[in-house]
C-alpha cells in the first residue's frame, strides 16, 4: 500500500516560522501546522512582500484609500507610513504567488489576517482596518484560489 500524497497549499511564509514580517518577526502558528498534517496537505511556503522585492524588516504598508481591487486595476497604490509607493512590490508579490499555485497545481491558499498582501477578510486601507481582502488575496482570488484567514501565533492546545 502507498502513503498518500500529499497536496500542496500556499501558505504565509511566517505562518510556518519564517522570520519576514515586515518588522522582522514571525507569526509561527502551530495549530494551522498541525492541522495542515492533518489534512495531508504540504505546506508551500510565500512570502509576497519578500518576493515582490522589499526588505525584512520594511516600513508598515498600506492601500492608500480604495482597495486591493483597485490597486491590482490601476487606480489606487499601496504606500509606506513614510509615503513610499510600493505598489509594483506589492503586485510583483501577488503575481508571483499566482504563478507559484500554477506550477504547483495549488488551489487553495492560507494568508496571514489583516496583511495588505495577505488579508483575506480585512485589511489595512487609509491607515485603518476595513473590511476587503489584501493585494495577493484579491489577486488569488481572481484566479479562483480559495483563500482562507489565518491569525497567526496560534500555540497546540
Amino acid at each position: 500500500m502507498s502513503a498518500p500524497q500529499s497536496v500542496p497549499v500556499l501558505v504565509s511564509a511566517c505562518l510556518i516560522g519564517r522570520y519576514c514580517r515586515y518588522d522582522g518577526r514571525t507569526n509561527r502558528d502551530r495549530v494551522l501546522e498541525q492541522d495542515l498534517a492533518a489534512r495531508g496537505e504540504q505546506a508551500v511556503p510565500y512570502c509576497p512582500e519578500e518576493e515582490g522585492g522589499l526588505a525584512t524588516p520594511r516600513a508598515p504598508a498600506w492601500i492608500e484609500s480604495e482597495s486591493a481591487a483597485a490597486v491590482l486595476d490601476g487606480r489606487d497604490r499601496v504606500i509606506t507610513d513614510g509615503g513610499r509607493d510600493v505598489t509594483a512590490e506589492f503586485i510583483a508579490g501577488a503575481q508571483g504567488a499566482l504563478a507559484l499555485c500554477r506550477a504547483h497545481g495549488i488551489q487553495r491558499a492560507y494568508l496571514k489576517a489583516r496583511s495588505p498582501s495577505c488579508g483575506t477578510c480585512q485589511t489595512h486601507v487609509g491607515g485603518a482596518l476595513v473590511q476587503g481582502p489584501g493585494v495577493t488575496a484579491a489577486h488569488l482570488r481572481r484566479a479562483g484560489i480559495e483563500t482562507i484567514d489565518v491569525e497567526g501565533k496560534r500555540e497546540q492546545p
